[in-house]
Parts: structure tokens; C-alpha cells; sequence
């Protein structure tokens, strides 16, 4: 009786399986979206370590939102910020 070997089964992380733009999202809900994709990852904790040593510029590396080589809440939305804001 022979047994065959197969080889290891690789699954995809959330960066090589999605569209790269996803991780530069122009919108706060994309942003959210790709953020939320990162949870899922086993290297997360490495991708966020790795963004914050080379100081990314901007985009979601490790489930956090970078700008401008710091990691920032959330993404503003275009235009002037309301004069009074919405009651939750």
C-alpha cells in the first residue's frame, strides 16, 4: 500500500486575498471594512509591529489605520467637519 503526501494546505491572509486598494481606502466606511479584514489574521500582531518600525505612511497595516506614520482612530470624512455635531 503506497500513502501519498500532499503538501500543506497555505491559506490566504486578508491582504493577498483582497484587492490591494482596499487597504488605502479613500472612504471611513472602507477604511472600517479593511480594518475589520485584519481581525481574522494570524499576523496581525507582526504586520502593525513592522508598520509602526518603518513608520508607514498611510493605509490599514495590522488592523490599524495609519497617517502619516502614526496610527490614527478613524478616517475623517472629505469636507469641512459639522459645526455642531451629531447627538448619538
Amino acid at each position: 500500500m503506497t500513502t501519498t503526501t500532499h503538501p500543506p494546505i497555505q491559506r490566504l491572509t486578508p491582504c493577498q486575498a483582497e484587492e490591494p486598494e482596499i487597504w488605502f481606502a479613500e472612504t471611513p466606511a472602507g477604511v472600517e471594512y479593511a480594518k475589520a479584514l485584519c481581525q481574522s489574521c494570524p499576523f496581525q500582531e507582526m504586520c502593525l509591529d513592522g508598520a509602526l518600525e518603518r513608520r508607514e505612511p498611510w493605509g490599514v497595516w495590522g488592523g490599524e489605520l495609519f497617517d502619516s506614520g502614526r496610527v490614527i482612530p478613524r478616517k475623517r470624512p472629505r469636507g469641512r467637519p459639522r459645526k455642531h455635531p451629531i447627538p448619538a
